[in-house]
């Protein structure tokens, strides 16, 4: 995982890697993502349950999946 790469969020929308930081207290590792519709939300997210895998319609999938690089 690295800054410009975009990710679908298992719902449908798509999100792109802004930046990788760490939590101050805690050194937690956490995603920092933008949303690439709508106002362009920024989110943060630690990094562990960004990499999740949810069940949702009866499957278990990623909770986000890798679809490229921003501009490609």
């Amino acid at each position: 995982m690295k800054p410009n790469q975009t990710y679908r969020h298992y719902k449908g929308n798509e999100y792109r890697i802004v930046a990788l930081g760490k939590h101050t207290e805690t050194g937690e590792e956490l995603v920092v993502y933008q949303a690439l519709y709508g106002d362009g939300q920024v989110w943060v997210r630690p990094q562990d349950v960004f990499l999740s895998e949810v069940n949702f319609d009866g499957a278990t999938r990623p909770r986000f999946h890798l679809t490229g690089e921003a501009g490609s």
